[in-house]
């Protein structure tokens, strides 16, 4: 835990280096003052687009957003990840650790700069700049439990690196998953209260607040104020769902659109956010390699999920490339290829009867993903992309899942309803997929359409996990987890498999973290 989750204690300690007293008379992002720096809105935005950069959030959404997400969930097909496909994830896995570090480090900058805000605010500084951006912390040490709560259940909650690290106990004991859900909802909550009601694309408001709190108030089966919280962020008139469903993910000239809520900033020119976003190459078909934006498909959409569209669904040829889906945008060349080549002159063709050195792409499930995946590069008639890595925000929460997560709240714990405004809200999403209206809808309905609409984007476990034992059990057990031609099914589907285990790195260096949790709130 010393090397990830306390990077804030080890960031801290730096501060304190050219300290004469204490942290905190002296906190900083930089090595500068509380007295000479932040003293402006400009340098306090600065600091804080820190939290939306894909810098911290990169081994994250990097992999391991795919593995945990939707290879669990049974949305992805992978070679690589197969711990992940079978359910015998381990406490070494390269994933876990991955995401456990992005996380305590996302929450180290916000705990620091949540300290640096408020001591520059008590010591006469602009309180017009800094509650907001004291705010915006706020929301991303809110959201940022949330994931962990969901993902490990129990987990260590860190607010004052300095402290802890003068202390000198690094001894932190997870703390019982109910708890760090209220400490997330805590955060929100503050988070609501003080950002602004509108702001420039990018930067969360109230309005992104109120719908993460709308969804944790769901995942803990709280209907009530999963209702009122999504309800506010419709009625607001600000939000609506955009047309262009895949260059959602696929354009960046479509970030920040008027569906997205709270992303992940990458920035292609200049990338003033940090680094781009490196999902491309993982996702790509193979017979789509460049120099500029090589292709692995290290995961490819799964057999479960391939069957899941319903007929006419748009979401399959926006999210999925199979026979027939083509670009004719896109015209990539192959060396010593004249076959590849001419098969390639009008466009790009995904075609699995060829052979691969006629073009023909031959994947695992004989499908790609198409979300998230640029393109062969702006020379090859794709997206912009530099060193393999694309201009594409990652969106983490966007207005579909606002118009899904109030439909569900509605039904609640009924077994169905043909409310008005719960139809309204979910066959909005329905229509967009090009899918004719429903009359009434049950719970099952409604996972199916979460399902289907948020495909590769890292949330399908969560929905699984939420349901309770018995029943994400009933969900993983039916999926055909392996390929057409050689189906797998799981068999081994535990309790304990409900939450993934805590690094091993971590238990070694802080053993409170292999111990039952404990409370938090007294």
């Amino acid at each position: 835990m010393k090397k990830t989750t306390i990077y804030a204690l080890a960031l801290s300690a730096v501060m304190l280096a050219s300290c004469k007293e204490s942290f905190i008379e002296r906190p900083s992002l930089s090595g500068t003052t509380t007295g000479n720096y932040y003293n402006s809105a400009e340098e306090v935005r600065a600091a804080t687009s820190t939290l939306y950069s894909g810098l911290p959030w990169r081994n994250y959404e990097s992999r391991a957003q795919d593995a945990i997400g939707d290879v669990m969930g049974g949305n992805m097909f992978t070679y690589t990840d197969v711990e992940y496909l079978r359910f015998t994830v381990s406490s070494a896995s390269d994933r876990i650790g991955a995401a456990w570090g992005a996380f305590y480090k996302i929450i180290g900058y916000a705990n620091v700069m949540l300290k640096t805000f408020e001591e520059k605010k008590a010591a006469g500084g602009n309180a017009a700049y800094l509650d907001p951006a004291i705010a915006e912390a706020h929301f991303i040490r809110g959201t940022v439990y949330f994931y962990i709560a969901r993902t490990w259940g129990a987990a260590p909650i860190i607010t004052d690196p300095g402290e802890t690290a003068l202390s000198g106990n690094f001894n932190i004991p997870r703390y019982l998953q109910k708890d760090v859900l209220r400490f997330a909802l805590e955060e929100l909550k503050m988070a609501e209260a003080g950002l602004p009601e509108s702001d420039v694309p990018g930067r969360v408001t109230k309005y992104s607040a109120k719908g993460m709190m709308a969804k944790l108030y769901l995942y803990q089966k709280d209907y009530a104020n999963a209702k009122l919280k999504s309800q506010e962020v419709i009625q607001s008139g600000k939000y609506s769902l955009v047309s262009d469903y895949n260059g959602m993910f696929t354009k960046a000239s479509l970030n920040n659109n008027v569906e997205s809520l709270f992303s992940i900033q990458h920035q292609f020119a200049q990338d003033p956010w940090g680094t781009g976003n490196i999902k491309n190459p993982d996702r790509g078909p193979g017979n789509l390699r460049t120099a500029e934006a090589d292709a692995w498909e290290m995961y490819v959409p799964s057999v479960s999920i391939l069957q899941e569209y319903e007929f006419g669904d748009l979401r399959r040829k926006w999210s999925v490339m199979e026979h027939g889906w083509t670009n004719p945008n896109w015209k990539p060349q192959r060396v010593n290829a004249p076959k590849y080549n001419a098969f390639m002159a009008n466009g790009y063709k995904y075609d699995t009867l060829q052979p691969a050195a006629d073009g023909g792409q031959l994947s695992p499930t004989r499908s790609n993903i198409a979300k998230y995946f640029a393109g062969p590069g702006k020379s090859f008639g794709g997206e912009p992309v530099l060193g393999q890595n694309s201009g594409n925000n990652v969106v983490l929460l966007r207005y579909a899942d606002i118009l899904l997560i109030y439909a569900e709240a509605v039904l609640g714990e009924n077994a169905s309803t043909s409310d008005a405004s719960a139809l309204e809200a979910l066959n909005k999403v329905r229509v967009r997929a090009g899918l004719t209206p429903k009359t009434s809808i049950t719970k099952d309905d409604i996972l199916h359409e979460r399902r289907v609409e948020f495909a590769f984007e890292g949330d399908y476990w969560y929905d699984v996990q939420r349901q309770g034992f018995a029943k994400a059990k009933s969900i993983i057990e039916k999926q055909n987890r392996g390929t057409a031609q050689n189906p797998e099914y799981i068999t081994n589907f535990t309790e304990d498999k409900m939450y993934l285990p805590i690094p091993a790195g971590e238990i070694i260096q802080d053993p409170e973290l292999g111990k039952d949790p404990v409370p938090y709130y007294k």
